[in-house]
């Protein structure tokens, strides 16, 4: 029979080892499929050796009953240890592996650190006493909160890292000599020669960044032009055919852009608007119109109806209540679809190649695209170039953050 300490108490840490072991095993055995494709066998059976040690470890955690189940998960511990210290020893090549051993000896570490302590020894045993129980029950109030703190930074870390290793893959690409892709050069011989190559007054970075520019900035102003309007009419206004036109720009965004490529480019054509920033302005501004209004229209449903009445009473016209009322009140949203815009029209490659022969035309994503071609590989630049643009869209995300969040969740709750 349970004494009362084992019926009311379990450690904090024996709770956070049933949580987080699983979580272990299941990132070794992620880790393990890498290694499958990378066709490394010794890793793989390490990995999947690891794996499986961990899942016994945590089938024989001890739950204050029997008190062989300390010693045998101690034993698991030590063998999960073991196995990251030959998976160490065989061969660390690239930053995976290190990765994949931190995964096998932190969980095991942590298991013998914390399954050889005074404490959970006695409570394994049920030899600990009442008040050993209470104050471990205050112990674990403080530690509960760590030790959850501790592990939501860990699984944070991991996002932020799945998002830093292509940037800093990038990185590296763009600092080595010559047209390296992998990354066997150290820091120590990193070079500035790409982005010097790129930003060069006989570059065509320049122009192509121009016209990015021209075309981005003017597709969000006309965007916004089209827009703002149309989604305020579309809330507030009640007229023949709003239900109709409301679904066919739901309908438009169902089909694929290539669709409507065959036709944009005969009229651009007819209308003399090829290797042109106005061509790519108009496509660009009438692709993305459908979801600009829908994304303003609802915000504009948020925004009570009581305020334009208000200014209706005080002598304001329909369009005075909509730009000295509603448009301020609005500006969160409007900065989100504006910035929607303009990296939809940063971004586009596929119409920019179609519109735009001429390299003194090109934009950046059909820029960089050219250095990469069949006859030559212009790893180095191409790295370098795709550091650069991405530079203002991060400018932007800094400077329109607050808005940004605003806006992201204004329309969500309605009245």
């Amino acid at each position: 029979m349970k004494s009362l300490s084992q019926q009311w108490y379990e450690p904090q840490e024996i709770v956070t080892l049933r949580l987080w072991l699983p979580v272990a095993v299941g990132v070794n055995l992620l880790l393990s499929s890498i290694e499958w494709i990378r066709e490394d066998s010794l890793a793989l059976q390490l990995s999947l050796l690891g794996a499986f040690a961990l899942l016994v470890l945590w089938l024989v955690l001890p739950d204050g009953e029997q008190a062989w189940k300390r010693d045998v998960a101690m034993g698991k511990a030590g063998l999960v240890l073991i196995i990251g210290v030959v998976h160490y020893a065989a061969g660390m090549r690239m930053a995976i592996d290190l990765w994949s051993t931190l995964w096998l000896i932190g969980p095991a570490l942590l298991a013998l650190w914390w399954l050889s302590s005074p404490v959970i020894s006695a409570w394994a045993k049920g030899s600990l006493s009442v008040q050993g129980a209470e104050d471990g029950l205050s112990r674990n109030k403080l530690k509960a909160t760590r030790l959850g703190a501790i592990g939501s930074h860990i699984l944070l870390l991991h996002a932020v890292m799945l998002v830093l290793i292509p940037v800093l893959w990038i990185l590296d690409v763009a600092m080595s000599p010559g047209n390296i892709l992998g990354g066997d050069i150290g820091i120590s011989d990193w070079t500035g020669e790409h982005f010097s190559k790129m930003l060069g007054e006989d570059s065509s970075f320049w122009i192509w960044m121009r016209n990015s520019l021209i075309v981005s900035l003017g597709t969000t102003l006309m965007g916004l032009a089209l827009a703002v309007p149309a989604a305020y009419a579309f809330s507030r206004f009640r007229f023949s055919g709003r239900e109709g036109s409301m679904f066919a720009f739901l309908l438009v965004q169902m089909f694929p852009g290539i669709i409507i490529l065959v036709p944009y480019f005969m009229v651009m054509k007819s209308l003399g608007l090829l290797n042109t920033s106005l061509g790519l302005i108009l496509a660009y501004s009438v692709t993305a119109l459908p979801l600009c209004v829908w994304m303003l229209k609802g915000f504009f449903d948020t925004v009570p109806r009581e305020l334009e009445e208000a200014a209706l009473l005080d002598g304001c016209n329909q369009f005075e209540v909509f730009w000295k009322v509603i448009l301020p009140l609005s500006l969160p949203a409007v900065a989100v679809t504006a910035l929607f815009s303009f990296l939809a029209a940063w971004n586009e490659y596929l119409l920019a190649l179609t519109f735009n022969t001429s390299n003194d035309m090109y934009t950046l994503p059909v820029g960089l695209a050219s250095l990469i071609s069949s006859t030559g590989q212009a790893w180095g630049d191409f790295a370098a170039a795709s550091l650069l643009v991405s530079i203002p869209v991060v400018i932007l995300f800094i400077v329109f953050q607050k808005f940004l969040i605003q806006g992201l969740s204004a329309g969500s709750v309605k009245g």
